[in-house]
């Protein structure tokens, strides 16, 4: 904590000020650096402390950045957010939200009197609704009561409506808030399915229900349905002359068996008909990419959008950046001999270009290139990821960036290319760090192929030394390590491990053929790229052969999965939320238009989903001790995929553990079991790669034994 030089009211709202200074939390000044010697390697402890920024948006004159601040309420077990904003000089911090629920999605009014957001506090629904700040002073007030939730929103270019896409009431949720209401006991229906498509994580399993485009006045508080029916809209968009809004939607006969995105336009009045303007056969704009929506020219004429290529290639695809006539004409890619995946589309102020995030090789930068065609120019270098921006008056560009020794945090782009931090909230708790040293490597499979990736050293490395090592593989698969702060690779580091995590094929960051070389063929060209990036390593002298381990979550475990199925080395795994039985994952999880695209229904190619579910049906192969982890809520990998792996590996009496956490999603959103499941993760190597070494952590002693499964917390 620093110490703050003098106090200011901006707003209503206290402002801790002047470059240096800090506000609750880990502060937003630069930090004093310790010596080296006195700083401390990372802990678990730190993931209670670390701060999450995101979602940076410019104020209308240019003069502050609003962004969202997530943190760990320890006590209630639970990551909430708040909103804050900085001054463009960097020299004054506004934390504008303090409650104990979440604050999100800031968005400035045109005339910048007002920041709206997104929260579902005091409502005894407990839906998302749109809430306002007026910066002249006083509290948020609630300004939407949709009966579902509100999901995106958009200002009009005037300032007097807004475009919102709210979901449908979920009726059993209406109803257990009712009960709850009346404290009364009440057996739930029964779950009633007519969807193809019926699973989706974070959702569960999804009913009859969609999310529209409302037309929102802020004088009446009334919204009026655009898009009724029984499609779903995402990403609004205003016309620069505030006539017209563009969405995204996939329609057809039956939506749930494709994922035909396409970009829609409909006049901002009740009773307009939707005209649709783009027609290509993929997906036009992601939703799952919240900044992805399609942006207009200033003279209104153009859209920007990203499209994918083929869809029959599916998640394998190059993503590019596509111009599009709204009143009609052929659409114009951009990025088409970029090889490279584009996203987040914005025109300049004069329409004469467009800048946009560029994802390479182990990196995502921030590029630019004219609307006329020609070549890109990339606005921030290499060595970082940049996972969001916004673009202000003047030209003015705030993005949220990150690197290997440090996570997100909002940078202003300065004229020239520098980059200068803003948001600093993570500041004080790196200044107390040691952290190791990560280097890119290039390694060659046994085909003569290049894989790229990281090696992470221990932390206080010496050369000459060998370390145990974890070959750590990233999920997806149609992902990539890159530039940013991974904590699973702090905490191995801090315990005196060496990491490798290669991008092998698959991955995306080196174009579509790199890519779409694992169609319906998993794991053959993996399997030999990750072990090269292993082998490299014990030739360098860094990895002791006898003290390896590999581990991943997701695509990961898969790929784990299948490594050790295929190889004996590995004296430890780790294996989470993934799958190996790809016949038991058809129809329980949320995948079915991918196996669809993929590899078309088990009864039509049964063997190619034999040929997947080789680590589970050769499971005698495995010698390796393996830990096995799943999350019971999560429908993206069902947990009974882990529980199949670990019944067989514990019916032919190896070395296996079985660990379930009880809630929370894919993505481990529980912070008690994240931490628990990172804690785990090292026990289990340390067991396996350190018994009787000094310094070696002791597997957790409340954990049970072995030979038989339990749930986190047991």
């Amino acid at each position: 904590m620093r110490p703050w030089s003098r106090n200011v009211v901006i707003c209503g709202v206290m402002v801790l000020a002047v470059a240096g200074s800090a506000i609750a939390g880990n502060g937003a000044g630069p930090a004093t650096q310790p010596a080296p010697e006195t700083r401390r390697p990372f802990s678990l402890d730190d993931l209670e402390k670390m701060r999450g920024v995101g979602d940076p948006r410019i104020s209308p004159d240019g003069e502050w950045v609003a962004y969202s601040v997530r943190r760990v309420d320890v006590a209630r077990d639970k990551t909430t957010a708040d909103l804050y904003m900085t001054s463009w000089d960097g020299s004054r911090t506004v934390q504008l939200t303090h409650t104990e629920d979440s604050e999100s999605t800031p968005r400035w009014s045109p005339d910048g009197r007002y920041l709206a957001f997104l929260s579902a506090r005091d409502n005894e629904k407990e839906t998302t609704q749109v809430w306002l700040l007026d910066r002249q002073g006083g509290e948020a007030a609630r300004l939407t009561d949709f009966p579902g939730d509100v999901e995106d929103y958009a200002w009009s270019p005037d300032g007097k409506r807004l475009a919102i896409i709210a979901s449908d009431p979920d009726p059993e949720a209406e109803a257990k808030a009712a009960a709850k209401d009346g404290d009364e006991a009440r057996t739930p229906k029964p779950i009633v399915i007519t969807r193809y498509q019926f699973k989706e994580d974070y959702t569960g399993y999804m009913l009859d229900l969609h999310q529209h485009l409302y037309l929102f006045d802020l004088t009446t508080r009334k919204a009026r349905i655009l898009t009724p029916g029984t499609y779903d809209e995402y990403l609004p968009s205003w016309s620069p002359d505030g006539t017209k809004i563009a969405f995204v939607t996939k329609r057809g006969d039956d939506p749930d068996r494709h994922e035909n995105f396409d970009i829609y336009v409909i006049d901002a009045r009740a009773g307009a008909t939707a005209r649709q303007i783009t027609t290509d056969p993929g997906k036009d704009c992601d939703p799952a990419e919240h900044d992805d929506a399609p942006a207009w020219s200033p003279d209104g004429r153009f859209l920007a959008c990203t499209l994918i290529g083929p869809p029959e290639l599916y998640w394998y695809t190059t993503y590019h950046l596509a111009i599009t006539p709204v009143e009609g004409g052929p659409t114009r890619l951009l990025t088409k001999e970029i090889d490279r995946n584009v996203s987040q589309a914005r025109f300049s102020a004069d329409g004469q270009t467009l800048t946009f995030l560029l994802e390479d090789d182990r990196s995502v930068q921030l590029a630019r290139i004219p609307v006329a065609g020609g070549k890109e120019e990339r606005l921030t270098p290499r060595g970082r990821t940049v996972d969001a921006y916004d673009v202000g008056p003047g030209g003015r560009i705030a993005l949220l960036s990150a690197t290997l020794q440090a996570p997100d945090e909002v940078q202003v782009l300065e004229t020239g290319g520098g980059l200068r931090p803003l948001s600093r909230q993570n500041d004080s708790l790196l200044a107390q760090l040691r952290l190791p040293e990560i280097e890119e490597i290039s390694v060659r499979s046994k085909d003569g192929t290049t894989v790229n990736g990281f090696l992470v050293k221990p932390v206080d490395y010496r050369p000459g030394t060998k370390y145990p090592t974890v070959l750590d593989i990233h999920g997806g698969p149609t992902s990539q390590r890159q530039h940013e702060f991974m904590d699973r690779w702090q905490q191995l580091a801090s315990h005196g491990y060496a990491v490798v995590s290669l991008n092998p094929r698959g991955s995306t960051g080196r174009g579509e053929a790199f890519c779409k070389a694992i169609f319906a063929d998993w794991y053959r060209k993996p399997i030999d790229d990750v072990l090269a990036g292993v082998d490299w390593a014990v030739a360098k002298g860094i990895a002791d052969p006898q003290r390896l381990a590999i581990g991943g979550w997701s695509y990961g475990s898969m790929l784990t999965n299948a490594v050790i199925a295929a190889d004996k080395r590995f004296k430890a795994a780790v294996s989470g939320a993934g799958a190996s039985n790809v016949l038991a994952e058809y129809g329980t999880d949320q995948y079915i238009v991918e196996y669809d695209v993929e590899f078309g229904p088990p009864w039509k190619n049964l063997e190619i989903y034999l040929r997947h579910s080789d680590p589970f049906l050769h499971a005698d192969r495995i010698v390796t001790p393996t830990l096995f982890m799943g999350v019971l809520d999560d429908y993206n990998m069902p947990a009974l995929n882990s529980e199949q792996m670990y019944q067989a590996l514990r019916s032919l009496g190896r070395d296996t553990q079985l660990v379930l956490y009880p809630s929370g999603n894919h993505d481990m959103t529980v912070p008690s079991y994240d931490r628990d499941h990172l804690e785990r993760w090292v026990a289990w190597y340390d067991k396996h790669l350190k018994a009787g070494t000094p310094g070696a952590i002791d597997p957790d002693p409340k954990a049970p034994p072995t030979d038989r499964p339990t749930r986190a917390g047991e």
